[in-house]
């Protein structure tokens, strides 16, 4: 018997790794089998996909992280307790090694058993969602993943490929070869190529040098559990807080549902440092937190996710639709959700794109405020997501010069962000001006902008940039399919009632109207910042989501 106060339900630790109670485990056990195990058998692997859900009777497990320089113990499971984190109701493969170190009895359910108990029992859904959704965090917090992430802070590749893993929420482990003296000497060894950075060591044991995100993706299996060959009820295009919305509710009403993101669950709400206006959060929810849980969420339901590839095309002749991928595959599905949102605009600047990553961001998450440490930088924009990065870089940065081609904030942005703004001695509010010129040599060192009001134009030593002016709609892969506004923006619903000058392959062709969300292809709908006439908040689009359902389940109805 262990001394000491007995530790509170309410501790991280407690609600990590909790005790099931014998009538919780009652529970389970009627759709699970009895395993008998023995000590050394190793359960599951890194890499492993299906992996089973345990619950120990007796005997224990060891859960460790095989390394270059060993094992690393990340827990021991005892009787009563269960396996398992995120990866297990996402379908990915798993990240760490089970080896039951005792000999014991063990509750075995599989991965169908396990979605179907968190659908219908809500006390153990909680209990078992709240430690998978902690385990996971503890996995990134203490860098126990099966991917070691070598690169530099000065290296864009490494940039883009350390926000993909930070927002996809898998943990890795990172080597910065600019104080890792070691580390560049075993590179130089093996005659690595400063374009050869970032290295990526995949839990294989393969290395791949500087690989895109679809290769890094697939190194660590985001994908595994994506079955290209199933015609899906619903597939839902973009991962932003409309498309997770949808997937949500889709998955909960028990449909057959897939989520394609390009980046990462979050879209450009992904990106905010801290979303204060949003229901139900009062002290304010970051973009990525507010991702996860939603796209959690919708895993628990049973809704799928591919990520690292775009949609480049859709046959829309005839259902049901296929969305050809980036890749040349091809997914197919009786309904659609466009829920591409719309990407920041890029201002007329001769060498931007040479600065991107290197000086030049379009988002304002941790790991940017890492890299701009005590000095100046500028935010370029005037709506909320730039009023966010504002308040979110000021914490951390000496100034913020933040740039507003127009000449106030009251049309664009929130009143709470414009009293943040205007309060805080840190940022500095500069109207009708804009950035004309960059230089540099390899990252970005002077910026040159134009005050429009006094045609003065100033030189500052500024070495980090976040561009968040404007936006426009990712929607070249749907022309001539589904009708759109002049600026490409997706005409729903009255939207499209006598639409002048519509082309043949974009007119609406059914006797009955086309529903709210609906394009001007039957099925087909469109949520959040890509559809024409949408309200820029993040509650609207969750709102559009969740109503859009309902609206596919009756075309649905109609095939």
């Amino acid at each position: 018997m262990s001394s000491g106060p007995t530790p509170s339900v309410l501790d991280a630790g407690t609600q990590m790794f909790p005790d099931l109670t014998p009538a919780q485990i009652e529970r389970i056990r009627s759709g699970s089998k009895l395993r008998r195990v023995e000590a050394g058998e190793i359960l599951f692997r890194p890499g492993d996909t299906g992996v089973p859900f345990f619950v120990l009777l007796s005997g224990t497990m060891e859960i460790v992280q095989p390394g270059l320089n060993g094992e690393r113990l990340v827990t021991t499971h005892r009787a009563g307790s269960f396996t398992g984190e995120i990866s297990m109701i996402s379908g990915q493969r798993c990240l760490v090694l089970g080896r039951a170190s005792e000999p014991g009895e063990f509750l075995e359910l599989n991965p169908d058993g396990l979605t179907s108990l968190i659908a219908r029992d809500a006390e153990l859904s909680e209990v078992i969602l709240r430690a998978f959704i902690l385990r996971r965090l503890a996995l990134i917090s203490n860098h126990l993943g099966n991917l070691i992430l070598m690169g530099s802070r000065h290296s864009a590749a490494t940039l883009r490929l350390r926000e993909f893993l930070g927002r996809n929420g898998y943990p890795y482990t990172y080597v910065d070869l600019d104080s890792d003296k070691t580390s560049q000497e075993l590179l130089d060894r093996f005659a690595v190529k400063l374009e050869d950075v970032p290295i990526v060591i995949c839990h294989t044991g393969g290395a791949l040098r500087n690989p895109t995100v679809q290769q890094l993706a697939e190194c660590i299996g985001l994908n595994a559990g994506i079955d290209s060959t199933t015609v899906r009820d619903v597939i839902i295009v973009g991962a932003g807080p409309a498309g997770l919305g949808a997937a949500v509710y889709a998955a909960s009403e028990g449909l057959n549902s897939l989520l394609i993101e390009a980046e990462a669950p979050g879209g450009q709400a992904g990106s905010s440092s801290k979303i204060e206006n949003y229901l139900g959060f009062p002290t304010g929810v970051s973009g990525q937190e507010l991702a996860s849980r939603a796209l959690t969420q919708a895993q628990k339901f049973g809704a799928k996710m591919m990520v690292a590839h775009s949609v480049v095309k859709l046959n829309c002749d005839r259902r049901p639709y296929k969305l050809v991928l980036d890749d040349g595959s091809a997914l197919s599905a009786r309904a659609i959700v466009i829920a591409t949102g719309a990407q920041y605009n890029k201002p007329a600047i001769a060498n931007l794109k040479r600065f991107e990553g290197q000086g030049v961001y379009y988002g304002a998450t941790y790991i940017e405020s890492q890299l701009c440490g005590d000095e100046d930088v500028i935010v370029v924009g005037g709506g909320n997501s730039a009023g966010q990065a504002a308040v979110f870089l000021s914490q951390t940065a000496h100034k913020v010069y933040m740039l507003v081609r127009s000449g106030g904030l009251a049309e664009t942005m929130s009143r709470y962000l414009i009293q943040r703004i205007s309060e805080n001695p840190a940022i500095e509010l500069h109207f009708n001006t804009e950035i004309v010129s960059m230089d540099g040599h390899t990252h970005l060192e002077r910026v040159d902008w134009l005050d429009k009001s006094t045609g003065q134009t100033s030189t500052h030593q500024i070495h980090h940039v976040f561009m968040m002016a404007g936006a426009s709609p990712r929607t070249t892969w749907l022309r001539g399919c589904v009708a759109m506004d002049d600026k490409g923006f997706i005409l729903t619903g009255r939207d499209l009632d006598g639409l002048a000058g519509a082309s043949a392959s974009t007119a609406w062709p059914l006797s009955r109207p086309p529903q709210m969300l609906e394009t001007s292809l039957p099925g087909v709908f469109a949520v959040g910042d890509v559809r024409s006439g949408n309200v820029k908040r993040v509650a609207s689009a969750v709102g559009e989501g969740a109503i859009c359902v309902h609206l596919v389940h009756r075309a649905l109805a109609e095939t």
